[in-house]
């Protein structure tokens, strides 16, 4: 929800004062080594995350400690998100901005605008684990995979184990942000990545003893996911949902599909379904749902991360033979 949080005047005017500011209220809150970021209104740590996947991390890990608001609405595709001058004052009052570098231009630019000193990039904190992201470069000598017009794939929350590096990173910086009660952010995270794991595993099992590797989507935001248990994404477009296929890669999919005995064609929620069903209908192939997690609606196959993820393993296997 992208809620206007009014904030006490005594509140910014006195972190006005601490800073020198104007008396815009675009003030940002930084915690000193005692004491509590944001301890003024109602004491909690304000972060602003820039879409879902990144607002549901925080609530995890904050907990009743925080107080999380996201800049992209459920049903708003996160690449098309354009930011209003209040959203870019929200990122400026925030305690902790966390946002996903690359994905949303319109972010990067708000972050850079508001003057927000803790703002967080979540690829980052996944660097370790993660290593260089999936990215669109054709295989040489191949027909090519995961065709994004050579930008690296930023979907990393939809493999687990990255997603659970950053868990742990974002924890960290709660705990720097807001010391006193660092014990809690830490337990919620190992709650959380505990879970992720669980989840890990599930995908390596289920998805086991398949009877081709290759799947076709609609969108290059598999990458990650691919690469992490061996499967190959062709997709009928690029990094852009909404970017049209040229005639040549559409008969490029007909032959891979053919060859790779794939099965399914998947589009997602919160765009256009027409192309991928097209392609199905010349190819004779089914269609199915395989969701990018960009945003919860009354569409998706769950109520969150989790019971959306395991609707993608159900959708993977069915499309893949994987018993």
């Amino acid at each position: 929800m992208n809620v206007r949080r009014n904030r006490p005047a005594s509140r910014i005017s006195a972190a006005a004062a601490a800073a020198g500011v104007t008396a815009l209220g675009l003030v940002t809150l930084t915690a000193c080594g005692t004491g509590t970021a944001g301890a003024g209104g109602d004491g909690k740590v304000n972060v602003v995350a820039s879409f879902y996947p990144l607002e549901y991390l925080a609530e995890e890990i904050g907990g009743e400690h925080v107080s999380v608001t996201t800049l992209t609405k459920p049903g708003v595709e996160p690449h098309d998100l354009e930011i209003k001058p209040r959203q870019t004052a929200e990122l400026g009052e925030a305690d902790v901005a966390l946002y996903l570098k690359g994905l949303q231009p319109a972010v990067d630019s708000a972050v850079a605008q508001s003057g927000v000193k803790n703002a967080v990039d979540a690829a980052e904190l996944a660097a370790g684990e993660h290593g260089d992201e999936p990215s669109g470069e054709p295989e040489s000598g191949g027909d090519g995979h995961d065709h994004s017009g050579g930008a690296s794939d930023p979907h990393l929350w939809l493999d687990p184990t990255a997603y659970a590096e950053v868990a742990e990173g974002f924890a960290t910086t709660l705990a720097e942000a807001d010391p006193d009660h660092a014990a809690a952010y830490e337990k919620n995270a190992g709650v959380l990545v505990k879970k992720l794991r669980a989840l890990d595993k599930e995908f390596a099992d289920g998805l086991r003893n398949r009877t081709t590797d290759t799947f076709i989507t609609t969108h290059t935001a598999f990458g990650h996911l691919a690469a992490r248990y061996g499967l190959e994404q062709e997709a009928i477009g690029g990094l852009d949902p909404e970017a049209e296929p040229s005639p040549a890669r559409m008969r490029e999919l007909h032959t891979i599909a053919e060859r790779e005995k794939v099965t399914t064609v998947f589009f997602e929620t919160l765009v256009s379904d027409a192309t991928a069903k097209t392609l199905a209908a010349d190819t004779g192939l089914k269609t199915d749902v395989l969701d990018p997690l960009e945003g919860i609606t009354d569409r998706s196959a769950g109520d969150d991360y989790f019971e959306v993820m395991r609707a993608n393993l159900d959708a993977l296997r069915k499309a893949l033979g994987s018993g």
